[in-house]
């Protein structure tokens, strides 16, 4: 093991399903623990794995690289090519890409590669970055890492073998044809086929990250008018606002784009595009709960009566619409976009026909397109309903009018002050279920697979709330919603007076909201 190898902490590097870490310096108390030495490593562990895995030589194996436009993605890239080109592969450098297109690689039939790594840390931080692996079958899990991880710290790879190349492919075009085809076919305009999006305006705010490609490859062959759209360039200081669907300035970023464009339809991505919203031509986000009803809308009409999965912290509004408006079911599950894609797979194994799966982070993969979570596929989706709606003289927000939504909406994050916080925060939870049996109007939902939902139905409150775990952190959010003025504090209010008993709890989140 070399010297730069050989502090390295492999397994803090794993992130849940994908690698992360730090990969340039300047951030206080973050030191670098990503280096191309450290990328190296893992795609030399990568083309272990994989071969293992398919019982196929390294010399026989394709594996295609992208990255999204982070300030040390290029060199991360080319350390971990180098890599790869060395145990003999043959590597496909598709440079700026997009998460979903990595995977797509992988069953193209012109492509077909056995493997496609994707550099990216999403919407973190510009000091930030991380590797996504992808076969034919899909991400990998957290087993996979693990494993990958294990053959990085064994560092047991030959030195050199004959036969790699590196070869620079423009797969980002062939990824957004495909879109451009589906809105062809889908669409099928009876008076121009190859731009059924002409007379619309629809502007593209990339925040700089990936997914500037979408305006020149896919709307403006489709006739659409992108004039307007915004921080299409890459740059990895991320200079205008967070590339994040979730985050408030970059939803206002949008709708303001759109209100002063005077456009018809608005589109914002993640970093790496494997996340999307949207705002309609009056500047109103169509995300989270709303994207959700959207698509709902849509697939439903394509597949009646079918299962609509989301996470767990949806609204009880949305559940309304799926199931009175658009005769669907919805289930809801827990948060992660793996655990939701993975329940969709699961219901559809046991004949309970899924077609979406669906966070309210953005994250939204459909079983017509490999249940990949990917943010240009769901938009495009929209697109051919925003084409079909027009020419029926009908807006695309038309299709969620009846959709009820909350008045008030707030979630809290309470820091658990113990090593073992996961132990101390389902104390919580439990002690929490008793207590809220115990108050008038509240009511613990059934058929809640996180945490403990309850609902709160006295006049002040028309509520409900979710208290949970977080995924990774250690962390309880706490999710409120009410139907009413003030019914937020009224939940909080009472929750605060039963959380005060925990001593290991940072309830500061609370101060906001105390009387």
């Amino acid at each position: 093991m070399t010297a730069t190898l050989q502090n390295v902490n492999w397994d803090q590097l794993q992130n849940g399903s994908d690698i992360r870490g730090v990969a340039l310096s300047g951030v206080p108390d973050e030191p670098v623990n990503l280096t191309p030495e450290v990328a190296q490593t893992l795609g030399k562990a990568f083309v272990q794995w994989l071969s293992q895995t398919l019982n196929k030589p390294t010399p026989d194996l394709t594996i295609s690289l992208g990255r999204d436009s982070r300030l040390s993605g290029e060199d991360l890239m080319g350390a971990t090519m180098a890599a790869i080109k060395s145990l003999g592969c043959r590597v496909y450098d598709f440079a700026m890409a997009s998460t979903p297109a990595m995977f797509m690689s992988t069953v193209h039939p012109d492509f077909n590669c056995d493997g496609a790594i994707m550099l990216t840390a999403s919407h973190l931080p510009f000091n930030r970055n991380g590797l996504k692996f992808f076969t034919q079958s899909g991400g990998l899990g957290k087993p996979d890492i693990k494993a990958i991880l294990h053959l990085a710290a064994a560092q047991d790879f030959p030195a050199t073998v004959e036969g790699g190349s590196i070869e620079p492919q423009d797969f980002i075009s062939v990824y957004a044809e495909g879109l451009v085809n589906l809105v062809r076919e889908s669409v099928n305009h009876p008076q121009n086929f190859e731009q059924p999006l002409k007379g619309l305006k629809i502007i593209v705010d990339a925040g700089n990250g990936a997914g500037g490609f979408y305006g020149d490859k896919v709307l403006q062959p489709l006739g659409a008018d992108t004039t307007g759209s915004q921080f299409l360039d890459p740059d990895g200081t991320f200079p205008n606002h967070v590339p994040n669907p979730e985050n408030e300035t970059a939803m206002a970023a949008i709708s303001q784009a759109v209100v002063q464009q005077k456009a018809d339809f608005g589109i914002i991505f993640d970093t790496d595009v494997d996340r999307g919203a949207a705002v309609d031509s009056n500047g109103q986000d169509l995300n989270r709960n709303r994207l959700i009803a959207l698509i709902s809308a849509v697939v439903l009409k394509e597949h009646p009566h079918s299962t609509i999965v989301t996470d767990s912290i949806t609204s009880e509004g949305l559940t309304k619409f799926i199931e009175n408006d658009l005769q669907g079911v919805h289930h809801r599950f827990k948060r992660g976009y793996k655990n939701v894609i993975n329940e969709a797979i699961r219901l559809n194994q046991e004949g309970q026909e899924s077609w979406l799966a669906i966070e309210t982070s953005g994250h939204g993969a459909m079983k017509e397109n490999y249940f990949l979570d990917d943010g240009a596929y769901l938009i495009t989706k929209l697109l051919v309903e925003l084409a079909k709606l027009n020419l029926e003289g009908k807006q695309l927000s038309d299709l969620i009018a009846n959709l009820e939504e909350p008045q008030e909406s707030r979630e809290l994050r309470m820091k658990i002050g113990v090593a073992e916080f996961k132990d101390y925060g389902n104390q919580v939870i439990e002690s929490l279920k008793d207590f809220a049996h115990q108050q008038p109007g509240w009511e613990v939902v059934p058929k809640n697979y996180e945490g403990v939902r309850v609902s709160c139905q006295s006049p002040e409150e028309q509520g409900w709330f979710l208290l949970r775990l977080s995924l990774h952190d250690p962390v309880i959010p706490l999710n409120i919603e009410s139907n009413v003025e003030g019914g937020v504090s009224q939940i909080a209010q009472k929750l605060l007076g039963f959380l005060q008993q925990f001593e290991q709890l940072d309830l500061a989140a609370f101060e906001g909201l105390k009387d």
